[in-house]
């Protein structure tokens, strides 16, 4: 086997300048597909960063409370008795933090704007000041009752600044409408998507606004000691389980986000408390999809290049199995039997396309920090869909080594036709050949 293997080596040295172009061309589409693919995890890990600050914890225990059979609440009452239990079930726990759900009409001196409402003790959000950037005012300042953060998009539509108040209206769980005044004491950066319309307030005001108790919160959001999705997801259905032997009434595992819930939950004709465990992919899956979008196109494109590549591969194979056609037939002659003629070619590709991709990989890695420390903004549009206001380009080695495997097999896949008929050249008829 290495014998072959240093023959093909030799094969590849002995033309440089064919195998200087294919191996340029296959370093090309493994660059590509690394750097497609570093955004994709990039997107991934914002994703995470910012539906965990914004909207969701690793794990979330909420759910629904019903007054009545058509009046539903995101309200977890006695919340206390739960927070005991997740801290007894979850020795996994980094912290716990419980968050207050709204959405309200903001309404400034100048415009109004619908809002989702995050109700929060910001002494008790250990992860809140690593991930915000505040741009004026001070996040403190959330501990003051009547005080609201916003983002600067959102801060923009309304023309406010820190220190101006603003209106907040919103119906009660008792259908009556209810408002409340608040004052703007903090600016933040933008976060993506997700910060279009979320915002924070004082969880004190936001129980005074739906008129909740003090026993009552929209959600329990625990943050594990690591955001690995197996552990995500054994914590949640653990929680499951002990929760319903604990003797609280679950709703079905439905991987959505909350609000999303609210129609099927309505029509529904029980009352009381049930509660929802979900993780943080299930709070943003009506984002999460572009994530998965682009490790798609990154494959689609990795593919469209290669067939385009491949066709070169196999025809400067076709034109080295002709020149080295009386070169094969005296393999033949000598005992060289036609599976090992196949071996040899075919290891010829599968160098052809390791090499040529570990470079391709290299390049892609250097190209990524390069562009990281560059810290290309992007336009709007463009930061609504990528989750961020620079290009963010991760490229893990798990996704390089999947770009490296991907491409080698694929261009021996390639090599393994011309190899084929090599292996089918009669000896006669080989050594008799004229090139």
């Amino acid at each position: 086997m290495i014998q072959l293997f240093e023959i093909a080596f030799k094969s590849l040295l002995s033309h440089r300048l064919r195998t200087g172009v294919l191996v340029t061309a296959i370093a090309l589409v493994t660059t590509v597909m690394v750097v497609m693919l570093g955004i994709a995890e990039g997107m991934n890990r914002t994703l995470i960063d910012s539906s965990t600050t914004l909207m969701s914890g690793h794990v979330n225990v909420a759910g629904f409370y019903k007054a009545t059979a058509g009046q539903a609440a995101p309200v977890v009452v006695d919340y206390k008795k739960v927070e005991a239990i997740i801290r007894r079930e979850v020795p996994e726990l980094k912290y716990l933090a419980q968050r207050g759900r709204g959405w309200a009409k903001v309404i400034s001196d100048t415009n109004t704007k619908m809002f989702g409402l995050g109700g929060i003790d910001v002494r008790a959000e250990l992860g809140l000041k690593d991930v915000l950037v505040i741009k004026s005012g001070r996040l403190e300042d959330l501990a003051q009752p009547n005080s609201m953060l916003v983002f600067e998009d959102q801060a923009r539509d309304l023309e406010v600044k820190v220190g101006d108040k603003v209106t907040l209206s919103a119906p009660t769980p008792r259908g009556t409408n209810n408002t409340v005044d608040v004052t703007i004491v903090a600016i933040a950066k933008n976060v993506g998507l997700m910060s279009q319309f979320s915002s924070f307030m004082n969880e004190v005001t936001l129980r005074e606004l739906y008129q909740l108790n003090p026993e009552a919160t929209g959600a329990l959001q625990i943050y594990l000691t690591r955001s690995d999705p197996k552990l995500v997801k054994a914590v949640q259905e653990r929680l499951r389980v002990v929760l319903a032997k604990e003797g609280y009434e679950l709703l079905p595992d439905d991987p959505r986000a909350f609000f999303f819930k609210f129609e099927n939950v309505t029509r529904e004709a029980w009352t009381g408390q049930r509660l929802d465990v979900t993780n943080w992919r299930d709070e943003v899956s009506f984002v999460s999809w572009t994530v998965d979008l682009m490790d798609m196109l990154s494959f689609m494109m990795a593919i469209v290049m290669l067939a385009i590549v491949g066709v070169g591969i196999m025809i400067v194979m076709w034109i080295s199995i002709r020149e080295r056609t009386r070169e094969i037939g005296t393999l033949r002659a000598i005992g060289m039997q036609r599976l090992r003629v196949l071996a040899m070619f075919l290891a010829e590709g599968f160098l052809l396309g390791a090499m040529s991709s570990l470079a391709g990989a290299i390049t892609g890695v250097i190209l990524s920090a390069l562009i990281n420390g560059a810290g290309v903004a992007l336009p709007l549009e463009v930061q609504l869909i990528m989750m961020s206001d620079k290009l963010i380009i991760i490229p893990t080695a798990q996704w390089a080594l999947t770009a490296i495997a991907f491409i080698t097999l694929a261009v021996t896949s390639i090599s393994l036709i011309p190899s084929f008929i090599a292996a089918r050249l009669k000896p006669v008829t080989a050594m008799s050949h004229v090139g």
